[in-house]
């Protein structure tokens, strides 16, 4: 299938947007940097597609970047919005709707024994730190090469050599001495937590992880990894938590805590959720213990606040969404993902690119080499030695064929309940085309 797509009022779109905007994107993955050529500019979405400003059509494959798990535009989801616009934007003050919405994330994952809602997965991530070392009166936090957190401060830091090693700024503008209190460790290596809490155990409020990662290509955990990361932290006295703003509700109706963490036993501390509690609009939330939670102000010591928490539109588009989120939906996600995972397979290996296909519950990416093919991603380091070069050949040729695959290699790919037969046909028939210009790259 040839498409063809003409970018010319995107491009005058970019090239207006950079005299105003740093890049001209208000996120980075937005500029391409990673695949080149002209950003698309999206003007609309409908279920499982989106048309740019030069009236292109689309299949989305990144869904907002995971909360479009409905499809786009869902029409019941846009008339809770609309109705509850038509109530009023904003009020600086509690809804009902706040509480609906923490009632229907609570019930899902009964570990979130209270809830904080905030607008961002930062915010939530920020604050389930704050919390962790107010509760333990300890400053360090583990966390893993490769797992993403958001822009806090504290977690922009990389791994250095060696095992583990106290975090060095992976950011312009973050401090030496807040990056210090971050450890950085390679994901999927049990004996390296326990030789960072053998040394330092006694000072480490937390680790924080991915529940599964998903923001280097997906990385799922090895089979106990979570399990012992549980653990180990309950041996030292420090939280674990969980980050699932991407997973959260996404990759199941308990999100992956239900997948692995309700079936074992076990859960943790504190949870972070977005994406999909938002439906589209900026929503996100910490959860957890009770205990730790009744350290939040106003009733507890550990200071946070937001003038738009709780936004009564966004509630309103989030408790829709996980209320439509029914067993059918997530059947059918997972249906469409395990297709399009057998479809990448076949088209790679009839052209004989060496690879591997990974995912975590529907959530998917594929990764390029002969040593991924071989041992699989378990790790960022391994992630990083794969041939990522191939993906931008392979995704501007899959542009072209009217398929919207996420503009990085380093990224989840994302389907909907909307995916219908006729979307997965487009896509599935721009495979052979995007595995041979994959296939034909070569290395800078």
């Amino acid at each position: 299938m040839s498409v063809t797509t003409n970018a010319t009022t995107s491009a005058s779109a970019f090239a207006r947007a950079q005299s105003v905007i740093p890049g001209g994107v208000n996120s980075p993955v937005r500029a391409y940097g990673n695949v080149g050529g002209t950003p698309r500019f999206l003007a609309s979405a409908q279920g499982a597609y989106v048309t740019d400003v030069d009236g292109n059509e689309y299949v989305d494959l990144v869904g907002s970047w995971g909360p479009a798990l409905l499809g786009h535009a869902h029409p019941q989801v846009v008339e809770a919005v609309r109705e509850a616009a038509g109530r009023g934007l904003s009020f600086g003050a509690p809804t009902v709707t706040e509480v609906d919405l923490v009632d229907e994330i609570r019930s899902r994952v009964p570990p979130a024994e209270k809830v904080r809602l905030v607008s961002t997965g930062t915010e939530a991530t920020m604050t389930a730190l704050r919390l962790a070392r107010a509760f333990t009166g300890r400053d360090l936090v583990v966390k893993f090469a490769g797992c993403y957190h958001g822009h806090v401060d504290a977690l922009l830091a990389s791994a250095g050599s060696g095992v583990a090693t106290l975090g060095l700024p992976d950011s312009a503008g973050v401090s030496a001495a807040v990056a210090g209190e971050t450890i950085v460790v390679p994901y999927n290596d049990v004996e390296a937590v326990e030789a960072v809490f053998a040394e330092h155990g006694e000072r480490i409020a937390a680790v924080i992880t991915e529940a599964a990662p998903a923001n280097m290509g997906v990385v799922p955990p090895l089979p106990g990894y979570n399990a012992a990361l549980r653990r180990i932290t309950l041996a030292h006295g420090a939280l674990l938590i969980q980050d699932e703003v991407l997973t959260g509700f996404r990759v199941g109706y308990s999100g992956w805590w239900g997948l692995e963490g309700l079936r074992e036993g076990w859960s943790a501390d504190l949870h972070t959720f977005g994406k999909v509690i938002g439906g589209g609009l900026p929503v996100a939330a910490v959860g957890g213990r009770r205990d730790v939670m009744s350290l939040l102000a106003p009733v507890g010591p550990v200071y946070q606040a937001g003038t738009l928490s709780g936004n009564p539109v966004a509630t309103a588009a989030g408790l829709a969404t996980l209320r439509l989120a029914d067993a059918d939906v997530y059947t059918r996600v997972d249906a469409v993902a395990a297709q399009l995972r057998a479809e990448l397979t076949t088209a790679l290996s009839a052209e004989g690119v060496p690879h591997a296909v990974q995912w975590g519950g529907n959530l998917f990416s594929t990764f390029f080499g002969a040593g991924v093919a071989a041992q699989g991603a378990r790790d960022y380091a391994s992630v990083l030695a794969t041939e990522s070069w191939r993906y931008a050949p392979f995704f501007h040729s899959l542009l072209e064929s009217g398929v919207y695959a996420p503009p990085s290699p380093f990224e989840a790919w994302f389907v909907s309940a909307a995916h219908d037969d006729a979307a997965v046909d487009r896509i599935v028939s721009a495979l052979p085309a995007a595995v041979r210009a994959a296939a034909q790259a070569t290395a800078p």
